[in-house]
């Protein structure tokens, strides 16, 4: 799938966002090894801890459908420049995809890191046998 069609996917679920308290909307399209697209946007709650990243979220659908393998995220929101995941999410990615491609746009214009170069010291599997 072309990356441009990701952010595009990105963007149109980022309108969804729930985002009452920070009004800021991000959405993310997560593409699987299988070719399937799962999209998340930001769902905020009062109780702050209880929010819920568009990343995580485009994760937790991809997941809880069976898959496990990830081969590109784009992320978007409404901020001048690109919005990068936050420390939890890429944890959360680098969990089923160290190589995977991170697409953060600005409008149509984006730009391609790989999960190791955001999150180079992840806490991995390997780690709970120690």
């Amino acid at each position: 799938m072309e990356y441009g069609k990701l952010v595009e996917m990105a963007y149109e679920v980022m309108e969804n966002a729930y985002v009452p308290y920070s009004k800021f909307n991000v959405g993310a399209a997560l593409l699987t090894k299988s070719g399937k697209v799962y999209t998340g946007c930001n769902v905020e709650c009062a109780s702050y801890g209880a929010t819920n990243c568009a990343e995580r979220t485009a994760i937790f659908k991809a997941v809880s459908e069976g898959e496990r393998e990830f081969t590109a995220i784009a992320i978007v929101s409404r901020t001048r420049d690109i919005t990068f995941p936050c420390g939890i999410c890429r944890q959360v990615l680098s969990e089923f995809a160290d190589e995977m491609d991170v697409i953060l746009a600005k409008g149509m214009e984006y730009k391609v890191y790989k999960l190791t170069e955001l999150m180079p010291y992840a806490f991995e599997k390997s780690e709970l046998n120690k």
